[in-house]
């Protein structure tokens, strides 16, 4: 080992156990610890702590060795951070109980609230405590709240479960590091009989049941068994343990539904599946089996029929090496989601005393036939009829054991220790049943980083605040602070609040407060969940059985949890910090510049547009008069795609409203305004708040004489699944009685049924009809086969047949070449010379404004484009551009004046045009 025994870090020393053998010593700056801290007085070892650490140089620490025989005889342990990286200094227990016979080292080979439970508990009974973490673990509470600490899978080859399932590396590190007992909690190796056995072969203490009570209660088929030959009732399943799932279909055709699916060797809910029909067996099975192998290593599963609405009674067994059974009374745990426990109480609230005795006397008996040894939970269904079942036998410490702590006044944990110490139950002090009571009521309520909302979906993060309740009654069993990183790797289980009162119904008042108390922020929680379950009137009944949490939606209406404070903080030192550049932020703030709108001229009446054609004449005779119309319309993309395609959506009903006077003047003689549909209904309630059907009547207001024009997705309407007809039928039906005119219909994939659906329910509602043909490809380039001419027009014939009222050609990738557009257009234009033709586009290639004039000079009717300041990049073609390129032209265009839409330098080119009363140039 290293010379340097003592490593300075800063004006800070720490310590650790080095290996047996030569250990460096410092007689400079000695480190005195007591190997075990005993009663004070009547004892030849050192009372109390007495730590001394002084400052002294590395050199120092280099001048003198001395022998493990010299230390032996000194009654002092010496530690140094050569082989454990802990960055604590060294600890003991006090025991002042001389009678309390216990190891002088344990580990416990868990992580989390319950490795940090036995750590207490062991620290209190004079042992040193030793904690194993995996690499992904290194910042986790539980290894600073050990005296030592190890990680287990550095440099190998093991995933952050894996770690905690090493039996060989955690047995390797408490042997080398003298640990006489391994506590191994609950979950991971708990249950694990070759973990005993190993533990027994290197002369380790095991604290649990002995391997061969593990072997046959870890499996449940097995524990099955001996229930039958204790006489005690069981539910119909089967005697061996199952690996395939002919052999599940085998016994459902049997046996009948439903049954449900268990992991043959865990718990927790893990691997778990309740089968109503036979045609989810075989896919349920594996996942169950799956998820079984990836938490226990054991894929085997156990099956038996599913009783439906029983509560879920437990009952908490203590056993010695001396043959000596009591129990702790019972635990009611019908409060589960997806076979989870969530809330646990202690006592059962209404359970007869005739069926808790019953239960005592088989879970007594069952585990003497066994010869339990150690802590464990016989788990029994009771009927609605009364009824009890055993279901199975957990030889560990349950999750929810605080609660029967609560109760009884027993540390279970403590005596775990005890009883593998060699300690008698008599000498424990619980010999007798009779010295066994249950006083008041205790609730335990587990707070998971999970969203209730998302289906309990488990969230990750850092915790930025943790603030916890307190109190009289109300007690804290977890491994969460501020700063902690909850990992997607472990369970989500953040802490554990139990509350103990005189009764039910004040129990589960101080469980209110406690969880109303908790603040945490960083991760979702289920603290909402769990005080919707401690408000259900079900709940407080007492008549909870295991279907509660799933018959009983209202658990799941949710507050929002905004968290103002913290994101309010978290803004404010980004901005102090990294100015306004720091991730998430915008860009510097907004100028204090107020837009000037132009006013519509005092003087000048609404001028009459494209609108009162289509009043006057319906639909046909609209587009009739549009096709006659000898100039190139203009569509304004402004209020709906092109700040889709540039700002996601988000400009307000406000900012159009103030625009829409001058709108209506400037753009009298546009064919439309495209200000509807697509992402804008979805986007205003979910992201701006705002009523989109108000939108649409408060702009039909200030902008009574152009056209509406809105997307439409066929089937799917404004959103993104489908609906039935009558939904879609009586929404365009709406939005036409609102003030929508055009409906522009698509379907991205040119499906010709959609669309037809779409086109029929335009008719019925008297609106304009316009029927897209999305482009595609290249129509200019010979070497395309697929997207060709041809394909274009045979799609369009069928459209044509639907009796539409104008045909668009839809280019939302902007591929739309200018030498395409004059092909697709002239052959449409030669083919159907009676239909208008409107053609849409993104100019995010930069040749949008040559497209449109192409498609003009082919024989368009419309082109689609954007005021200056919102066209280009994935928006529209600049309508200010394209009007000063078409200037002087022979094209004719309608409805523009001086300096509506282009900036400055367009303006002089626009004062050149003037209004005529048939809406031409």
């Amino acid at each position: 080992m290293s010379s340097q025994n003592i490593t300075s870090i800063g004006a800070r020393y720490q310590v650790k156990r080095p290996q047996a053998g030569s250990i460096a010593s410092n007689k400079a700056a000695p480190l005195r610890i007591p190997r075990s801290a005993t009663a004070i007085g009547g004892s030849s070892r050192k009372s109390l702590l007495d730590y001394r650490l002084k400052k002294s140089s590395p050199a120092a620490s280099r001048k003198s060795q001395t022998t493990a025989a010299n230390i032996e005889d000194s009654g002092d342990i010496w530690t140094t951070m050569d082989d454990v990286d802990a960055p604590t200094g060294p600890r003991s227990g006090l025991l002042l109980d001389p009678s309390v016979k216990g190891f002088s080292k344990i580990m416990c080979a868990n992580r989390g609230e319950i490795a940090i439970r036995v750590f207490r508990a062991g620290s209190e009974l004079g042992a040193r405590t030793v904690a194993v973490y995996s690499p992904q673990d290194r910042l986790q509470q539980h290894r600073y709240k050990s005296d030592e600490s190890f990680c287990v899978g550095e440099g190998l080859d093991m995933t952050p479960v894996d770690c905690y399932l090493a039996v060989d590396e955690i047995v390797r590190i408490a042997k080398e590091n003298n640990v006489e007992a391994i506590h191994p909690g609950y979950g991971f190796l708990s249950e694990r009989a070759d973990f005993a056995r190993k533990c027994a072969e290197e002369g380790i203490v095991f604290v649990g049941p002995k391997a061969e009570t593990l072997d046959v209660m870890g499996d449940k088929t097995a524990a099955r068994v001996i229930a039958q030959e204790c006489e005690i009732p069981v539910i119909p399943g089967t005697d061996e343990a199952v690996t395939t799932s002919d052999q599940a279909v085998a016994f459902v055709e049997q046996s009948g539904l439903p049954v449900i699916l268990k992991a043959a060797m865990g718990g927790g809910g893990r691997g778990m599946r309740v089968v109503r029909e036979k045609d989810e067996l075989v896919d349920l099975f594996q996942r169950a089996s799956s998820e079984a192998l990836a938490a226990f290593g054991d894929g085997r599963m156990f099956i038996e029929r599913f009783i439906e609405k029983p509560r879920h009674i437990e009952v908490q067994i203590m056993a010695d090496n001396y043959g000596n059974v009591v129990h702790l009374h019972e635990r009611d745990c019908s409060v589960q989601r997806r076979h989870q426990k969530v809330v646990e109480m202690a006592p059962s609230e209404g359970l007869p005393d005739e069926t808790k005795a019953a239960i005592f006397a088989d879970a007594v008996k069952l585990c003497k036939h066994i010869d339990y040894r150690c802590a464990g939970t016989v788990e029994f269904l009771v009927d609605e009829d009364g009824s009890h079942y055993f279901i199975e036998v957990n030889p560990r410490v349950q999750v929810e054991h605080t609660v029967t702590e609560e109760v009884t006044g027993i540390d279970i944990v403590q005596t775990q220790l005890r009883v593998a110490a060699g300690q008698s139950l008599a000498e424990i002090g619980i010999g007798k049943q009779e010295d066994i009571h249950c006083r008041g009521f205790a609730i335990q309520s587990r707070v998971t980083s999970e969203d209730p909302a998302m289906n309990f979906q488990p969230d990750t993060g850092r915790i930025e605040v943790y603030r916890a309740p307190g109190g009289m009654g109300v007690r804290m069993d977890g491994a969460a602070v501020v700063g902690s990183v909850v990992s997607p790797y472990y369970d989500s289980l953040l802490v554990k609040v139990t509350v103990k009162t005189d009764c039910f119904q004040h129990s589960v008042q101080k469980m209110f407060r406690a969880l109303t108390e908790f603040k945490i922020s960083g991760v979702k929680t289920n603290i909402p969940f769990l005080q919707n379950v401690l408000l259900s009137p079900t709940f407080l009944s007492g008549a909870v059985n295991t279907n509660f949490v799933d018959e009983t939606p209202g658990l799941f209406d949710l507050p929002m949890g905004k968290d103002r404070p913290t994101r309010l903080l978290t803004y404010l030192a980004e901005m102090v910090v990294n100015g306004p550049d720091h991730p998430g932020a915008v860009g510097q703030p907004p100028e204090n510049v107020v837009p000037v709108v132009p006013a519509k001229p005092a003087e000048v009446d609404m001028r009459p547009g494209w609108k009162q054609v289509l009043e006057d004449k319906g639909p046909k005779e609209f587009a009739k008069a549009v096709r006659e119309h000898k100039g190139l319309l203009l569509t304004d993309t402004t209020w709906r795609d092109a700040h889709q395609s540039l700002l996601a959506t988000r400009m307000r009903t406000y900012d159009m409203k103030q625009a829409a006077p001058y709108t209506s003047h400037a753009l009298a003689g546009a064919f439309s305004l495209e200000m509807w549909g697509g992402a804008t209904f979805d986007v205003s309630m979910r992201f701006l708040n705002e009523d989109p059907w108000e939108r649409l009547e408060i702009l039909r207001k200030a902008v009574p004489n152009i056209p509406f024009q809105m997307l439409l997705r066929g089937t799917n309407a404004v959103g993104y699944t489908t609906y039935p007809d009558n939904v879609v039928k009586s929404f365009v039906k709406e939005a036409v009685k609102r003030g929508v005119d055009i409906f522009r219909v698509f379907d991205s994939l040119n499906y010709i049924e959609n669309l037809k659906f779409g086109i029929e329910a335009v008719h019925e509602a008297g609106g304009v009809v316009e029927a897209t043909i999305c482009y595609t490809g290249d129509v200019s380039d010979p070497g395309k086969t697929k997207y060709t001419l041809d394909y274009y027009l045979e799609f369009a014939r069928e459209l044509v047949a639907c009796d539409v009222h104008i045909l668009c050609i839809k280019d939302m990738a902007g591929l739309l070449k200018p030498e395409a557009a004059r092909t697709l257009v002239g052959a449409l234009r030669a083919e159907f010379p009676d239909i208008p033709i409107h053609v849409h586009t993104h100019d995010t290639a930069g040749v949008g404004v040559a497209t449109m004039m192409a498609a003009a000079e082919a024989g368009a009717d419309i082109v689609d484009c954007a005021q200056d300041s919102m066209s280009g990049l994935t928006s529209q073609p600049s309508m200010g551009a394209l009007v000063a390129s078409l200037k002087y032209a022979w094209l004719r265009m309608c409805g523009l004046v001086a300096g509506v839409v282009t900036g400055s330098n367009h303006s002089a080119a626009m004062k050149t045009l003037a209004y005529s009363s048939d809406g031409s140039i």
